[in-house]
């Protein structure tokens, strides 16, 4: 595969336009670090974005960063830690999970929507997004939405772009919203709950007005694997509360009093790292091409999806987002059927296969299967950014 790096959004332009009229699909790609994720991509060029880095604009009081979309994740991270403040959404590294070695870029955060714990309170990685650049499938760059929050003009735009996986256009810069970083957290762990009982738990903590920023249950099977095994012994199910010293001080006593469970607490530097290893998903993180699923569905129905799949398959699992977000490795196979028929009869959600053998992929869908009207939605969108179809055909399906 040959690699194209414009260092310009014109030289882009000029890539993408002489694809088009040849018919001669595109690769679209940032820094690699989810190399192999979605279905394959049949296209012999590939158009990489990290050669378009760098920082365009940054003023902390603005609460708004203007960035390059092949900057590496790590560095617009590190400009926001020397102001204080953060990507709300909290987006996870997939290099563990996938075995990869490439560095995430900002861009690529972006254009899969990649968001971790905070999201049931932050929302996802798109709720951040303010404005984008990007050259459609014409050739054409494409500017949508802006520096200013207040300025909606093509912001829907710039939401369709998110979590497109590179299918509609090739992403050049991207504007989001930094929020301040909390001054401190802390962690509240409940022993020894059942998947059902953590899932009454988590809602009863979610609807206190202790601002919980992060609700997740580790089942006996995964528990040991984090913080080194230094959890108490058991299930755990943990509670995130973060802020200013003094309120989550106060928040904390408030939710371990009103939890029925055994409780311990984790303090600052235990609780960042506990969090950094859920929003990584660390279980999963094992060497191996055993097919991991990443399932959404309602918080209340997580526990009784792996409930009814364990009586057909072997499955390891653990819960985020307040038990709606299913993070499942299977034993064998992917079992793509079963899983998927089982969401349905739950009440709906949608399965997307992370990281699977090369012989598997080659028959699993890796995204959830669209009902044919939204499919249909989805094929007229794809036309109007993409005529000739040349970027990452066969991705989503």
């Amino acid at each position: 595969m040959i690699d194209l790096m414009p260092k310009t959004e014109e030289e882009a332009s000029a890539i993408v336009r002489a694809h088009a009229e040849a018919g001669r699909p595109l690769a679209i790609c940032g820094g690699d670090s989810r190399s192999g994720f979605g279905n394959a991509v049949a296209a012999e060029d590939r158009l990489r974005s990290t050669g378009l880095s760098g920082i365009v604009a940054y003023n902390p009081g603005e609460m708004v960063m203007t960035v390059r979309s092949g900057t590496p994740l790590a560095e617009v991270e590190a400009a926001l830690q020397d102001s204080g403040q953060m990507l709300a959404f909290e987006p996870m590294d997939h290099r563990p999970v996938m075995g990869t070695s490439g560095e995430p870029t900002i861009g690529g955060v972006f254009a899969a929507n990649v968001s971790g714990p905070r999201r049931l309170i932050a929302g996802a990685a798109r709720d951040s997004l303010l404005g984008v650049r990007f050259v459609n499938g014409r050739g054409e760059i494409i500017k949508a939405g802006g520096r200013v929050m207040k300025n909606v003009t093509g912001l829907d735009l710039a939401k369709l772009i998110a979590g497109s996986h590179g299918t509609l256009g090739f992403l050049t810069e991207v504007t989001f919203r930094v929020p301040p970083r909390p001054k401190t957290e802390r962690t509240v762990v409940l022993s020894g709950l059942n998947d059902a009982e953590a899932a009454n738990a988590m809602a009863a903590a979610m609807a206190l007005p202790v601002e919980v920023s992060g609700a997740a249950h580790l089942p006996l099977t995964v528990t040991w694997k984090f913080l080194a095994g230094k959890l108490p012994e058991g299930e755990a199910t943990v509670l995130r509360i973060e802020g200013l010293p003094g309120s989550v001080d106060v928040r904390i006593e408030k939710l371990a009093a009103a939890m029925s469970a055994t409780v311990t607490r984790l303090e600052q530097p235990e609780s960042s790292r506990l969090w950094q290893e859920i929003r990584d998903v660390l279980p999963c993180a094992d060497g191996t091409a055993r097919p991991v699923w990443r399932v959404s569905v309602a918080p209340g129905t997580g526990h009784q999806l792996v409930a009814a799949l364990r009586l057909e398959a072997g499955v390891d699992v653990f819960y985020d987002w307040q038990g709606g977000l299913v993070w499942m490795r299977m034993e064998a196979g992917p079992e793509a059927e079963l899983v998927r028929r089982y969401i349905k009869v739950l009440g709906g959600g949608h399965a997307t296969l992370i990281r699977a053998s090369g012989e598997a992929r080659a028959v699993t869908s890796a995204f959830h299967p669209e009902p044919e009207a939204v499919a249909m939605l989805s094929r007229r969108v794809k036309e109007k950014f993409d005529p000739a179809g040349i970027f990452n055909p066969g991705k989503m399906g």
